[in-house]
């Protein structure tokens, strides 16, 4: 893949984690949370949204979300637990997201609020109808955002991608 080829940048958010007395790196996802990760499997597949390389944060909320929601996938992406995708900043993110290797045409990411909103947020120059708006209003559990953009992983910054599409549980 060349370094001006097209890029997909999937962000998606920990689903609804549980609250027990177990250090916040170590928190499960609740009920609702364990449900809405098959879903966000599911809803990967019907948009035809697939990736070669996932970083998932370590925490355990973030792995137990990727793995229910992995097991919905006809094709399971390589995977790397990411300890800097754990309270990653806006920087932290831009700075993984450039180590991408230009192979990789499409990276999923699984962390945590606020950086992962503040990635989509900062990468989405263009929106397709009311998705930004959407976006806007907040980035809920097990929500997730598809970026586009051309050129190399490294190019990712301000204002380069198209927010394609933007999906949330239970929203009407």
């Amino acid at each position: 893949m060349t370094a001006d080829a097209p890029r997909t940048l999937v962000l998606l958010r920990h689903a609804k984690a549980d609250w027990p007395e177990v250090p916040d790196h170590e928190r499960p996802l609740a009920d609702r949370g364990r449900q809405d990760a098959a879903a966000v499997g599911r809803r990967l597949v019907q948009d035809g949204v697939t990736a070669d390389l996932v970083l998932c944060s370590t925490a355990t909320r973030t792995r137990e979300t990727w793995k229910l929601a992995v097991h919905e996938l006809p094709h399971r992406p390589r995977t790397v637990y990411e300890e800097r995708l754990y309270d990653a900043t806006l920087g932290d993110l831009l700075a993984l997201v450039g180590e991408t290797s230009d192979e990789v045409g499409s990276l999923l990411l699984v962390g945590h609020n606020p950086g992962i909103h503040a990635l989509a947020d900062a990468m989405a120059g263009t929106a397709d109808g009311d998705t930004m708006t959407r976006m806007n209003r907040g980035f809920p559990t097990a929500a997730f955002a598809v970026l586009t953009f051309s050129g190399s992983w490294k190019r990712a910054e301000h204002g380069v991608g198209r927010l394609a599409s933007f999906w949330v549980p239970h929203e009407k």
